[in-house]
């Protein structure tokens, strides 16, 4: 494909891009592989480059454009596009770091690609935030700090130059860093076998009394550190987007197969239209700070029930041949699982259960 960089949502290059990721899709899937090759083909086409301001060699796209480019990359290949959002997570914690060294340092080569980094934060906000002791904690130390425990949902861990992780303090303070490869006593465990997504490299990463040096402190020691900056959003934008995304990705194949019978016409054309309507709905909400607001987890829900119907409706569509292995019906299907347990939160997960179990959401 062309290394021709994408400089708009609007960009043919994109297209190019998209039909390289989904042209490559099923095979991440079955091979259950970090796909390299789709990470150098971001790589390639400038897309790190997007969520980095032009100051540190980004293009600094809008939240608008950001959303529009998820919804083509979701479509083509949701592996790569989960993935990118976990490193767009832990590339904003960078960016917002009051640490100027260790930002302006490694900005610019999140801009180019040439650094992947992730985020190990879920600890600190949907998961295992119950328990009585902070599953990952941390103690102050001559010139850093002494991180224990581990971080249990981290994506790409084996690939990472970088995990951004978090640490409560006795006392209740917390502290983000940035941990970097081949640290001493941090351990990235092997990746866990999953429903779909396998390809992520999702899995536990072990923290052993590593020591952490102070010039990769992130952000902290802070009451809720994760309430500072940017970076830490869960349950946001970007799930509801790549849960569109992937209903599109069903949609379109219902419509190419409704032309041949026309007995699906009339579903392909409900589901693309609630699909368009939502994502009317989610570019209508961006830059305006309300990712936790009613409206935001409105479209959550909404989106989560589109994607598991129009993914069940391709299946039907496509008949024993999309219960085949490989074929894209059965892979939406399982994916589509993952929006019930991806950062969900529990006003959404109710919502869903409900209408799973045929009652009102009201």
């Amino acid at each position: 494909m062309s290394a021709k960089k994408i400089a708009s949502p609007e960009d043919p290059a994109l297209d190019l891009l998209c039909l390289d990721l989904s042209s490559r899709a099923g095979a991440v899937d079955t091979g259950g592989r970090w796909p390299a090759e789709q990470m150098e083909a971001l790589r390639r086409a400038g897309v790190f480059a997007w969520f980095v301001p032009e100051r540190w060699g980004g293009q600094g796209w809008d939240e608008s454009d950001l959303l529009r480019g998820y919804l083509r990359l979701g479509s083509a290949c949701l592996t790569t596009a989960f993935i990118l959002t976990q490193w767009n997570a832990a590339c904003r914690r960078f960016l917002s770091s009051a640490n100027e060294t260790l930002r302006d340092e490694v900005a610019p080569k999140l801009a180019a690609g040439s650094v992947f980094a992730t985020v190990a934060i879920s600890h600190l906000s949907t998961s295992r935030r119950h328990v009585a002791r902070p599953v990952l904690r941390a103690e102050e130390s001559a010139g850093g700090f002494v991180i224990d425990g581990y971080s249990p949902w981290v994506t790409g861990g084996p690939s990472a130059d970088f995990i951004v992780t978090g640490a409560t303090l006795p006392g209740g303070r917390q502290i983000l860093i940035a941990a970097p490869r081949g640290l001493g006593g941090m351990r990235v465990a092997e990746p866990a076998r999953l429903a779909a997504l396998t390809a992520s490299e999702t899995g536990e990463v072990h923290f052993d009394r590593a020591l952490i040096d102070r010039r990769l402190l992130l952000a902290g020691p802070a009451e809720d550190v994760m309430a500072h900056g940017a970076g830490g959003r869960t349950g946001g934008l970007e799930t509801s987007t790549l849960a569109i995304a992937l209903a599109g990705a069903a949609t379109s194949f219902l419509a190419e197969e409704s032309r041949k019978r026309p007995l699906l016409e009339e579903t392909a054309a409900a589901l693309a239209a609630e699909k368009k309507e939502l994502e009317n709905g989610l570019l209508a909400l961006a830059g305006g700070g309300q990712e936790a607001g009613a409206a935001a987890q409105d479209l959550r829900a909404r989106a989560n029930s589109l994607v598991l119907r129009a993914t069940q409706a391709a299946l039907a569509a496509a008949k024993g041949t999309g219960y085949l292995e490989g074929h894209p019906a059965g892979r939406w299907c399982r994916e589509a699982l993952f929006f019930l347990v991806w950062s969900c939160p529990e006003a959404v997960l109710e919502r869903n259960l409900r209408e799973l179990a045929g009652l009102s959401s009201t």
